[in-house]
């Protein structure tokens, strides 16, 4: 690897262990074994760095999302399915969930970041189209992005909130479901 990629990989595993704030550039070099210029050189600053180290991460877990899925794109089994392996992610040691409720409420804090992360969401939000659709991610219409995506990734980053602040009393995939489908009837009683 070049430093560039040094750099990311060390970025990751401070932002794992100390998190967003407490991570110093000295920690990134220490833990990359580059040096201070080259956070400079290659990512300009170390907020930067810091911030394409998160959305990596957060693209890394993404892949665990997926799982084994069973049902038809779009059903509620499909949704069950998907809710039950974002929240197994959120019961590990060391979750990334700490971490982002972390980045998100320090967003006003560092502008260069939160532009960088506003934009890696709305990828997101196209990602979650394809997870519970089935549709491939580049076919994913704009307007379904900024609805359905846009809906999902607000009910994920309700889930992370309430995973991180008290796991005992947050959601299951159960109970999304069937909150779900509640709402699919009341909507469609006549």
């Amino acid at each position: 690897m070049g430093h560039r990629e040094d750099l990311l990989e060390g970025a990751k595993r401070c932002l794992l262990a100390k998190g967003f704030v407490r991570t110093t550039a000295r920690d990134i070099v220490k833990e990359s074994g580059t040096n201070l210029a080259s956070i400079g050189y290659h990512y300009g600053s170390k907020d930067a760095l810091l911030a394409q180290a998160y959305v990596e991460l957060v693209e890394e877990l993404s892949v665990a999302f997926d799982g084994e899925m069973r049902a038809a794109p779009g059903s509620l089994e499909r949704f069950a399915e998907v809710w039950s392996n974002i929240i197994a992610t959120m019961r590990e040691p060391g979750s990334l969930w700490r971490l982002s409720m972390e980045v998100v409420s320090m967003g006003d804090q560092l502008p260069e970041v939160r532009d960088h992360l506003a934009r890696a969401q709305r990828e997101g939000a196209r990602g979650f189209v394809a997870l519970f659709t089935g549709m491939p991610e580049d076919e994913a219409p704009d307007e379904v992005v900024d609805t359905l995506g846009v809906f999902y990734a607000t009910l994920m980053m309700g889930v992370m909130a309430q995973w991180t602040f008290d796991p005992k009393t947050a959601p299951e995939a159960g109970q999304l479901t069937e909150g779900l489908r509640r709402v699919i009837e009341a909507a469609t009683r006549t």
